[in-house]
């Protein structure tokens, strides 16, 4: 039994960290670029896009190149993101001590 409470007992130490690194990324922003700098989208953790920042010169370009320019850099964003996402969740169940042979489900 005590191997099973101390189980339970990582597993609620585990779950608040990764509530806790969840709560940490959606404070996060990030800008995500496209046309080498022309377009930017700054982006929250929540993947809500806060601000679009487009440069005057573009506003010459066709429209279907600008459409192009803001779909990448918003592209650009949500990558940035998930790896933020990826090295605040890595490592998270590196302490949990689990008994032989058990794996998690995913």
């Amino acid at each position: 039994m005590t191997d099973l409470n101390e189980l339970m007992k990582q597993a609620k130490d585990i779950q608040e960290q990764m509530q806790s690194a969840q709560r940490e990324v959606e404070s996060i922003e990030v800008i995500g670029e496209s046309g080498a700098g022309l377009v930017k989208v700054h982006m929250n953790g929540r993947h809500d896009v806060k601000q679009v920042e487009i440069d005057p010169t573009l506003l010459s370009e066709e429209k279907e190149v600008i459409e192009d320019l803001i779909a990448a850099a918003i592209n650009n964003a949500v990558k940035k993101l998930q790896e933020r996402n990826r090295e605040a969740m890595s490592g998270l169940a590196g302490g949990f001590k689990l008994p032989d042979g058990f794996k998690f489900p995913f």
